[in-house]
């Protein structure tokens, strides 16, 4: 059986050195690096299935290179190894796809589990010859896109969907949070059990703990029989928790203790009942900010957020707006055989594309059923389109915001000439190489990924 490769990055040899001899100790296949530079030249040669790297070295530090590294090989796992003060900033990269992070000093059997973890589906090397498996993807088929951050997004997501972790899935309203979340269901061992989604937002305060955990008759006016909670009704499968961040602070301690228990108490009862759920949770709310605020709770933040997925808006993903708007008419059309529309004019799909998307998928699907059963003609046109979104996308983009966008889109164009050469790129600038350099970070912008286009 072929072993794993690890990528072990760190400018203490000796840390390196006693780390490899743990890591080879337990059947890994390990190479090391002694800066960064020198693993990013190691990750076309030696092609780990694993990255795990120090926060604080010389020159690029670890967070700088888990940067690069999801920029060239965005579902390659890396962890990260952090001092305490630091774990702020390795938080907020698990939002970008970092794969976790441990805190120094830590227990070797720690770090041995969060490696296991990473690299329980991780490919071992194909013979040359062979073909490539057909995927399984009915796990994610109601998810239409070609999106290369969609297909990120899915990977993470198909590789969450086998552990037992809670997931916390960000992203704008509309964006598609929930069919994320049916997504790591399906994948998961626990796809033949049932999959349980509760609006937070949209169940009054006082019947919350009611409604998740159940009540007895009597419990209160009203409650006259028994009921079982929705989170109970999830025993065995999943239980997502959409809006999440909209639940009041005083639910949220019971959802904490049941979470820590695995118990729940209906309203009414004495007595608890043992239920086996695995969470999903989803927010457009920043909690962290929320956590700051007063509005919740950092420890339910902490058991929640175990694996972040950041959901990107539609806006960031327009080469979907096309196959997702003829997804929708070709539905509507199933469920409204008498609509005239049959298709949309090159126009009508430039407008659509264009169009700034505040309310990302779930709006797209309001504007296309709009239209379609209001045109009278087969072919959808650009002021059927226009009209729909009137009125829902007529908003002035602010200044910092178009600032910040025109100075990316600069700087682009200046790597696309220069193919990449950085004092070039500078000098047409007219800016020195350090605050051209700066400017690249800001906008996370890689200049050799320009020289590899050319």
């Amino acid at each position: 059986m072929k072993q794993h490769r690890v990528l072990l990055v760190d400018d203490d040899a000796s840390l390196l050195r006693l780390l490899s001899l743990r890591l080879r100790a337990e059947g890994y296949e390990v190479d090391t690096a002694d800066c960064a530079e020198q693993a990013l030249v190691k990750l076309d040669t030696y092609q780990p299935q694993l990255v795990i790297t120090d926060l604080k070295m010389d020159d690029m530090d670890g967070m700088q290179l888990f940067e690069h590294i999801h920029q060239k090989q965005p579902t390659l796992p890396v962890i990260l190894l952090t001092a305490h003060g630091s774990i702020s900033g390795a938080v907020d990269a698990t939002r970008r796809g970092l794969y976790s992070y441990l805190t120094k000093p830590f227990d070797s059997k720690d770090l041995l589990g969060e490696m296991s973890r990473a690299l329980q589906y991780a490919p071992l090397d194909a013979e040359p010859n062979d073909a490539e498996p057909e995927q399984d993807i009915g796990w994610r088929a109601r998810i239409i896109t070609q999106s290369s951050k969609m297909a990120e997004l899915l990977a993470r997501a198909e590789r969450v969907a086998h552990s037992e972790a809670s997931v916390l899935i960000q992203g704008a309203s509309g964006s598609g949070k929930e069919l994320i979340a049916e997504a790591i269901h399906a994948a998961s061992p626990r796809h033949a059990h049932p999959f349980v989604a509760i609006n937070c937002a949209a169940i009054p305060d006082n019947l919350l703990e009611s409604e998740l955990f159940g009540h007895k008759k009597g419990a209160f006016t009203g409650a006259d029989r028994n009921r079982i909670g929705l989170v109970e009704s999830a025993n065995g499968g999943t239980l997502f928790l959409d809006e999440a961040g909209d639940m009041p602070l005083e639910f949220q301690a019971k959802l904490l203790r049941f979470l820590e228990e695995r118990r729940v108490r209906p309203v009414g009862s004495s007595e608890t009942i043992a239920v086996d759920v695995r969470l999903v949770s989803a927010t457009h709310v920043n909690l962290e900010r929320a956590v700051e605020d007063g509005r919740f709770r950092e420890d339910l933040y902490y058991r929640l957020n175990v694996v972040t997925l950041e959901v990107p808006a539609l806006a960031e993903r327009r080469e979907d707006i096309s196959l997702l708007a003829q997804y929708f008419l070709g539905h509507l059309l199933e469920q409204n055989p008498h609509c005239q529309a049959r298709s949309l004019s090159p126009e009508a799909l430039n407008r659509l594309i264009s169009a700034p998307w505040p309310g990302n998928v779930r709006q797209l699907r309001n504007v296309m059923e709009q239209v379609c059963v209001l045109s009278s003609t087969a072919v959808i046109s650009e002021q059927m389109v226009s009209n729909a979104l009137r009125g829902k996308d007529e908003r002035m983009q602010p200044l910092a915001e178009a600032q910040t966008a025109f100075e990316r889109e600069y700087l682009m164009g200046v790597l696309r000439t220069t193919t990449g050469n950085v004092t070039n790129a500078a000098k047409l600038a007219k800016r020195n190489r350090t605050e051209f350099y700066k400017l690249l970070a800001k906008h996370k912008l890689d200049a050799a990924l320009f020289r590899k286009a050319q």
